[in-house]
């Protein structure tokens, strides 16, 4: 089945944007043509892509359909680069799945240096990003898992350490008696959402326990490290963002030399690699300033 062009950019402005009038603006028309491309191209598939609200979101159908759209637009801007054709005026956009910690200490860099992209950015727990892949939503993605998902290239980037840590007073109030069993079943830790295991992990590892402790949901990375200098919890932290509070007795380690370590895999749809080269070079430049590797 053959798609209209116009159409599959109106669906992915739509999607993007998240409405007709701010999908009309991004390709200079007026909503009513958005809205009659929408409608011809899900007479075309027989399906709804669009679920009217404020924002617009897709059907799976249509974020399919979407993800689609924006791939060819990058093929297409590979192919003209080769062959030194005229390119698509405007920037292309690329949907990308990434960790919050990854976004907060080292991806961002490498996604400056990449121009004549727009990114999308999807963020998701580390152990889960490869879902995105196989759902064939995003192009690329930072995950956990080392193995190749199916039509992907995987391309290992390092470990991203974490340091347990919080304030000296909440240390002196909680585990004035040591870290132990019942203290860490009594003290409140820091979780970024329910897919986090970092904290439990590091319990795990660290003193071979099965605890799950009582817990803040914060589901932001620097809000994790505020929330560790208020003494609000304990949490795992990257150890690039509170290195400095560490020196400065803000925060202390729950206990020395236990850090944990998660290694990152950037994996990339292997159709659309050589259109994402450029970025997965800085990706790779980028991890090292950061992530341990060896």
């Amino acid at each position: 089945m053959k798609f209209d062009p116009h159409h599959l950019a109106a669906l992915a402005a739509v999607l993007r944007r998240g409405s007709f009038e701010a999908a009309a603006a991004d390709l200079s028309v007026t909503p009513s043509a958005i809205s009659q491309r929408i409608k011809a191209l899900e007479d075309r598939v027989g399906a709804a892509l669009v679920l009217r609200g404020a924002p617009c979101s897709g059907t799976a159908a249509g974020i399919r359909l979407a993800k689609h759209a924006e791939d060819v637009s990058m093929l297409e801007a590979l192919v003209s680069r080769d062959l030194s054709l005229d390119r698509p005026e405007g920037p292309v956009t690329l949907r990308v799945a990434v960790n919050a910690d990854s976004l907060a200490t080292w991806f961002v860099g490498a996604l400056s240096r990449v121009p004549d992209v727009l990114f999308d950015l999807v963020i998701d727990d580390q152990d889960h990003s490869v879902d995105w892949l196989k759902r064939g939503e995003v192009s690329a993605a930072i995950t956990s898992q080392a193995a190749p998902v199916t039509g992907c290239d995987a391309v290992g980037l390092g470990r991203l350490r974490y340091i347990a840590t919080a304030s000296p007073a909440f240390v002196a109030r909680w585990f004035g008696a040591g870290i132990t069993a019942d203290s860490l079943a009594r003290a409140p830790c820091l979780t970024f959402n329910a897919k986090d295991m970092l904290q439990r992990t590091w319990i795990a590892e660290t003193l071979g326990l099965r605890i799950s402790p009582p817990t803040h949901f914060l589901p932001s990375t620097h809000a994790f490290v505020d929330a560790a200098l208020s003494g609000l919890g304990w949490g795992l932290n990257p150890q690039s963002l509170v290195e400095g509070h560490l020196r400065a007795g803000r925060l202390v380690t729950l206990i020395p030399d236990t850090p944990l370590d998660v290694a990152l895999t950037w994996q990339v749809n292997r159709i659309m690699a050589p259109s994402l080269a450029p970025l997965t070079r800085m990706v790779r430049k980028n991890a090292r300033n950061i992530l341990r590797t060896g």
